[in-house]
């Protein structure tokens, strides 16, 4: 098959093309440096002609509310027309566990439209809801910080490493389209506060993190309902110790 990824250089999907590449699909990396930009359109109709597949797991670069709707609504739109112009039998977008019970956030209501423009398309398509990466942990962190301080809710989250999210990914590629959505997550359950003091802790960050139960995430409160998956959610393999320890030790072998 021929397959085109959408933010085929990114994190998620760089590792999707190297999978369906190594079973022996034809596919193409799209992104805006390399001429194909889901926002402007430019590109799209050459990047898809003679697919048979779409991936998009392409984010916005920005989480601002305005600028976060901009661009899923843009990409969307844009998509659905190349797509349906194509005769794509079969899209494939990476979306957010509790997309839907976080509306509060700008950034979660732009991917909830998302979500809404590919169920209206009218091209075969399958979502993968996925759980927080391990490597946005850092991020998370990040964006809670006042001072040396992390203000942070002890909600329940189920993080996921990214090579566990791309396998599933690329995996729903390669088989028929389910109009509908799947859940990944991780394989343990850990409070978001103390999943960041791990982190931190790890890493030799002198950074406290208080517990908070009404810290905001990214714009809106959580529970643990908020993050996590519901019903015989797909498990990824990888815990996050272990995902620590190979990427601090891979972190020294560089800087060796």
């Amino acid at each position: 098959m021929k397959i085109v990824v959408i933010g085929g250089t990114g994190l998620i999907g760089s590792k999707v093309v190297a999978i369906l590449s190594k079973n022996s699909h034809e596919v193409i990396a799209a992104s805006p440096s390399a001429g194909v930009n889901a926002v402007t359109g430019e590109g799209l109709d050459a990047a898809l002609k003679g697919a048979d597949v779409v991936v998009d797991v392409a984010n916005s670069p920005s989480f601002a509310d305005d600028a976060a709707m901009a661009f899923f609504r843009a990409a969307g739109n844009n998509l659905a027309a190349a797509e349906a112009a194509a005769g794509i039998r079969h899209h494939v977008a990476l979306s957010v566990i509790g997309t839907e019970r976080l509306q509060q956030s700008g950034y979660f209501r732009a991917k909830l439209v998302q979500e809404q423009l590919i169920n209206q398309s009218g091209i075969p398509y399958t979502i993968v809801r996925a759980a927080q990466f391990f490597e946005f942990v850092g991020g998370i962190a990040q964006s809670a910080t006042e001072g040396r301080i992390i203000r942070l809710s002890p909600a329940h989250i189920q993080p996921v490493a990214s090579d566990d999210v791309a396998a599933l990914v690329a995996k729903v590629a390669m088989a028929a389209p389910q109009n509908g959505m799947l859940e990944l997550a991780g394989p343990e359950r850990l409070g978001l506060d103390d999943l960041v003091r791990r982190y931190l802790e790890a890493t030799d960050d002198s950074r406290q993190v208080q517990t908070d139960a009404r810290a905001l995430y990214f714009g809106t409160e959580l529970n643990d309902r908020s993050l996590t998956p519901g019903e015989n959610p797909h498990i990824g393999s990888v815990y996050f110790a272990d995902w620590l320890n190979r990427s601090l030790a891979r972190a020294k072998g560089a800087t060796a």
